[in-house]
């Protein structure tokens, strides 16, 4: 008797210890798998959008990573209810970036008064207390340095509180002293913003009243001013990681895709190179939809996602306005393989291949997206592919160095 019962308890305790483990796998497996932003599902399962897709050790061109999706097809839950600022910790350490330069209208008048086949604009806001650098380097330089190479009639405007300075201006008096059109000039908010919905958004982020959130507020200024500055001026917007290989000049209100899925249909679209004429009604959409739903918590929120859920929700009223580019226009490499851009071939098979990918940039991109916050911290090695099209798309070419 006494047998049978120790028996039946031990049996007990082997269920409770299996169960126990079971529930400890799933809820690990349950929170690794929901919560984390970089999973990919198998590359046997991924389908290819076009039938002559390429596989190769180091990268593959023209196809991104299917990613279990962050961004939903029905995203009106994705807004935020507007917030009063209680504890304002990041605004004081930040606020000088809201620095006005009260002659912005006149030096951007006096500069597009000359022969300018094309405007183009970058921003670059930075906080004096911001532990990155305050001013270009090499990596943005480059970017400077290529848009020249392929649209030297354009003229770029540089709207930045720290590059408008004499120690801006050396960086980049190399591009000027060839003959080409750059400038930095630190941004009027209140000229920017005026008789845009942007304008009670900056008032209220100033006066403590909507909360900035932890995302550095220079990001999502920067996601701001690229809106109204092409709404005020019309031309050409492009990050500072963005390598320009063809002439723009044929483009007219574009904004690319990042990614599509297996039918050719946008899942993303990306703000990294925005293309449009001077008011056009998606950049006041674009600029209304960040101010009524700014979140400063979310990375990408008031960015990428911005732009496609405007577009997703009402883009259709306005389609005979703007095109949607696929991904091979600005983002033909999606940014979990920006890695293999930079690495050096291994042998004489892969020096086939980067120079086969390098001639398909060239002839089916207007340019590179080198996704900066993945590729930031990887050095360009000898041979590879933007080693390649950094030295072939260049006017100071002195400047490169392998450390870039």
């Amino acid at each position: 008797m006494t047998t049978n019962l120790d028996q039946h308890r031990a049996n007990r305790r082997a269920k409770f210890t299996i169960l126990s483990f079971a529930a400890i796998f799933f809820t690990y497996t349950f929170f690794s798998f929901n919560f984390n932003p970089n999973i990919f599902i198998p590359n046997n399962k991924l389908k290819s959008t076009s039938p002559t897709l390429v596989h190769n050790p180091i990268l593959v061109l023209q196809e991104e990573p299917i990613i279990i999706q962050q961004y939903s097809k029905n995203l009106d839950h994705l807004i935020p209810k507007n917030q009063t600022l209680k504890n304002n910790q990041q605004l004081p350490q930040f606020l000088d970036i809201f620095n006005s330069n009260h002659e912005f209208e006149t030096r951007v008048d006096e500069f597009f008064k000359h022969s300018c086949k094309l405007r183009f604009f970058m921003t670059w806001i930075k906080s004096s207390r911001s532990s990155n650098s305050n001013l270009f380097g090499p990596r943005e330089f480059l970017a400077m340095d290529a848009l020249f190479k392929s649209n030297p009639d354009g003229c770029l405007i540089i709207l930045s509180n720290t590059m408008d300075s004499d120690h801006g201006f050396q960086i980049l008096k190399p591009v000027i002293d060839l003959g080409f059109r750059v400038q930095a000039i630190e941004p009027d908010y209140n000229f920017l913003f005026k008789n845009t919905p942007a304008k009670n958004w900056y008032k209220r982020i100033k006066n403590g009243s909507r909360d900035p959130g932890e995302i550095p507020l220079a990001q999502n200024l920067s996601n701001l001013i690229r809106l109204v500055v092409l709404y005020r001026y019309g031309g050409v917007y492009l990050d500072t990681d963005f390598i320009p290989l063809n002439d723009f000049n044929g483009l007219r209100n574009s904004i690319g895709a990042q990614s599509v899925d297996q039918f050719g249909n946008w899942t993303r679209l990306n703000n990294a190179v925005l293309v449009f004429d001077k008011k056009h009604p998606l950049l006041y959409r674009f600029i209304e939809e960040f101010a009524s739903t700014f979140d400063g918590n979310r990375w990408g929120f008031n960015g990428p996602y911005l732009v496609s859920r405007v577009v997703e929700r009402g883009g259709g009223k306005l389609e005979n306005k703007f095109s949607v580019l696929p991904p091979a226009a600005f983002y033909p490499v999606g940014w979990g393989r920006i890695g293999g851009l930079f690495r050096r071939p291994v042998d004489r098979r892969d020096r086939r291949w980067v120079e086969a990918k390098v001639v398909k940039l060239k002839e089916g991109s207007y340019g590179v997206h080198l996704w900066n916050k993945q590729s930031k911290r990887l050095r360009i090695e000898e041979e590879s592919i933007v080693a390649r099209l950094v030295s072939e798309h260049c006017v100071v070419c002195s400047r490169l160095t392998p450390n870039f």
